[in-house]
């Protein structure tokens, strides 16, 4: 009984790491997640927001460009107000292996 728990833990682990993944997230921290917590840790994985597809904006004192939820620049530190909507840009789409050049 206990081993068909863990290949069912395991393989939700493997679907959950995919989908997370997808999303831009790190596939061993969602592997572990679905481990876990199998259902639960997929459905998370399921409603998270696609990091790819954020909003990004630049720190007005150093230049990085960071995702408009960052409220403190990782780089120099400085706290980050909601920008003017026209200082807001939408990430450049992410070309697949498969595009025609």
């Amino acid at each position: 009984m206990g081993y068909e728990f863990v290949v069912i833990a395991v393989l939700f682990g493997i679907v959950t790491g995919i989908v997370g993944r997808s999303k831009g997230g790190s596939f061993l921290l969602w592997f572990a997640i679905g481990t876990v917590l199998p259902g639960f840790g997929l459905a998370a994985a399921i409603l998270t927001r696609n990091e790819r597809t954020e909003p990004e904006r630049q720190c007005p004192q150093c230049g990085n460009t960071v995702k408009l939820y960052v409220q403190i620049c990782p780089r120099c530190g400085a706290e980050l107000y909601l920008p003017d909507p026209s200082e807001v840009r939408m990430p450049p789409p992410k070309r697949r292996r498969f595009d025609a050049e």
